[in-house]
């Protein structure tokens, strides 16, 4: 079976998430979207999910935290240079720097806080190299 990991974060500005995601080149799921919610494709099988404060704490049993980072969301890219990219388009696009890029040789990765701030990374791994 064929899996699909939807990310759901909560938004206080859905417009705003919205011009965040796409701009990084995630695709606007229309489908998936209406004012509560916008769904935006990052690959064939994970989707981001962004609700509105009030859609998002109806959809938790435990409560909305607001403080402090409660995950780290780590995508994979094809290149160093598409960890750089990606990067600059979320700071471009109103993410802030999150920690310094760190470089270990065979992995590569930038981070970056999204407007709401969620912690994201980007992370590119040499398909060369010996993880065994």
């Amino acid at each position: 079976m064929s899996r699909k990991l939807f990310v759901n974060v909560r938004t206080t500005d859905l417009s705003r998430a919205t011009a965040f995601y796409t701009a990084l080149g995630f695709e606007l799921q229309q489908d998936f979207s209406n004012e509560q919610a916008v769904c935006v494709a990052v690959s064939d099988s994970i989707y981001v999910m962004a609700l509105v404060e009030d859609f998002f704490a109806e959809s938790v049993a435990n409560g909305v935290s607001t403080s402090g980072t409660e995950a780290i969301l780590a995508v994979t890219v094809a290149s160093r240079e598409e960890v750089d990219e990606v990067a600059d388009k979320a700071l471009a696009a109103g993410g802030q720097k999150a920690k310094d890029p760190f470089d270990e040789g065979f992995m590569y990765g930038r981070s970056f806080l999204d407007p709401d701030g969620h912690h994201w990374e980007l992370v590119w791994m040499d398909p060369n190299a010996d993880f065994s």
